[in-house]
């Protein structure tokens, strides 16, 4: 079965839909997360290998529960439902579903049928992770039961046959210690995917699909000088070679030194056709005043638009912008399932009446991936590493106006921040670490004096994809020397402060 047909995952609302979709990729196998009401015939026509249904928070016997079209069944196309997913399964297929008085939360011991084609090479007696009140009380014909708990008889049941499986319980988590191998089970033998979904895959398929996407236009690519755009950027170039140019738009919200190391390492090192422009003073125009982050996201992200568009007119004849954004991009900015946790600048950020299309090599990447395609092309280790920053900038790390003060006092202590990071060796072993700037004062003193002045919010976290993450436990000793020298070196500071919050509920970013 070819390795571009996706396994997709019918997101009814749960916590961990996204991960489902990752768990079956780290298989090496594609797989994307789309709206669980698609109907039948709109999931046939993405060619799938297989469906996976995934958990949710409501009941499948409440009227307003989310739906699905029950064609989806007749498709001949392998189907695993999970947590909600088996019982909306059971329900339309003629089974039952109710409430048995014994709900199932946390770390739970379950019986396996080892014949299972699920559970095939996995123990009989296993833990599993549960979150239901619900039970299949029920089985629709044809079905039978293949694990059990004590408070479900019906933990897990199968149509071999007719290639229907589904699970009570959640094993894309990792409490399920053999979950991410009944995932395997389901993608290679029950949808017969082979593990070629490899990053030189990814390569091969996108550089096809951008000349298909292309012709023999002019192409810009929006280059921020992080490993997304630069990625990007790379493989528009392998697919179109110099129909490419890159545009660095220096917004003047860039970390110290940012700006002149992002010309230096991409025009020298992959001598691709670079545009800098220098357009400080249009977005610090834009920005005076506001605070909302909503605001400030897109008014950033239709700047950037329109400075895009000005220079492919320079250029003349330039029709597409190439931008590197991301899965995780696309899922937070919202869709009919995911609630909009933040318009991303790329993303929910951009203007309805542009005049360049948009090409998106990485849209259905996450961070990860992009790095072992980075990898692939052969792209520095320093450029693959580094962490991600956030395309509006440290506007979005002022929590309040964007001013030219507070851009310095937030660059200079991000500064220390970063060399303090890095001389622990620490820096790859986080996901990001940057300081944050609220636009409030608190007294201090200094020098036997009386100070005024900002507190500055150290932000460190270890996380996989940016969809979860948690706070970075950092040595007391490395936060002493960060808040040390940024109080002693940065003018205007008076106070360090360490974000111990994990996402959810808070975002990594502030805004």
């Amino acid at each position: 079965m070819a390795a571009d047909q996706p396994i997709l995952v019918l997101d009814f609302g749960a916590q961990y839909a996204q991960l489902i979709a990752r768990r079956i990729r780290e298989r090496r196998v594609l797989s994307e997360l789309v709206p669980h009401d698609l109907t039948a015939a709109e999931l046939a026509a993405r060619n799938p290998a297989g469906i996976v249904l995934s958990g949710g928070p409501a009941s499948v016997n409440e009227p307003d529960a989310p739906g699905l079209d029950p064609a989806i069944f007749d498709l001949g196309v392998p189907v695993l439902g999970i947590c909600y997913g088996m019982q909306a399964m059971a329900q339309a297929l003629g089974g039952e579903v109710g409430r048995t008085g014994t709900g199932e939360f946390g770390k739970t011991e379950l019986e396996l049928q080892p014949d299972a084609v699920l559970f095939r090479g996995i123990p009989p007696a296993h833990s599993c992770w549960m979150s239901h009140n619900d039970s299949v009380t029920r089985l629709p014909d044809g079905f039978r039961a293949t694990a059990s708990t004590p408070g479900a008889p019906v933990a897990a049941m199968e149509h071999a046959e007719r290639r229907l499986h589904a699970v009570q319980f959640h094993p894309e988590v990792v409490h399920t210690p053999q979950g991410t191998d009944m995932l395997e089970r389901f993608a290679y033998d029950v949808c017969g995917q082979d593990g070629s979904w490899t990053p030189q895959r990814v390569i091969d398929e996108q550089v096809e699909r951008i000349r298909a996407q292309v012709g023999d236009e002019k192409v810009l690519c929006a280059l921020s000088g992080g490993v997304d755009s630069a990625v990007a950027a790379l493989l528009v170039h392998r697919a179109v070679g110099d129909q490419l140019t890159c545009v660095f738009v220096d917004h003047g919200l860039l970390r110290e030194g940012e700006a002149e190391q992002v010309v230096e390492t991409f025009g020298g090192h992959y001598r691709v056709p670079l545009v800098h422009v220098q357009a400080q003073e249009r977005f610090l125009g834009l920005l005076a005043g506001v605070t909302d982050p909503e605001a400030k996201r897109k008014i950033i992200g239709e700047t950037f638009i329109r400075v895009f568009e000005e220079e492919s007119r320079r250029l003349e004849g330039v029709r597409f912008l190439v931008q590197g954004t991301l899965y995780s991009d696309v899922i937070e900015s919202g869709s009919k399932t995911a609630a909009k946790i933040k318009s991303h600048h790329n993303v929910g950020g951009l203007p309805d009446d542009m005049d360049l299309e948009l090409c998106e090599p990485l849209r259905l990447l996450f961070k990860d991936e992009v790095r072992q395609v980075g990898i692939e092309l052969g792209m520095p280790e320093r450029m693959v590493w580094r962490q991600p920053f956030p395309g509006p900038g440290l506007a979005i790390r002022i929590i309040g106006d964007v001013t030219e003060e507070r851009l310095r006092i937030l660059r200079h202590a991000d500064a220390v921040l970063q060399e303090e990071i890095r001389a622990a060796d620490w820096y790859r072993r986080l996901w990001q670490s940057f300081a944050v700037l609220p636009a409030v004062k608190s007294v201090g003193v200094m020098g036997d004096a009386r100070t005024y002045d900002y507190p500055i919010v150290i932000r460190a976290v270890t996380s996989e994809d940016a969809m979860t993450a948690d706070w970075a436990r950092l040595p007391y000793d490395l936060l002493e020397r960060i808040s040390t020298r940024i109080i002693n070196e940065v003018p205007g500071v008076n106070r360090v402060a360490l974000d111990i919050s994990s996402k959810p509920p808070g975002t990594i970013e502030w805004e």
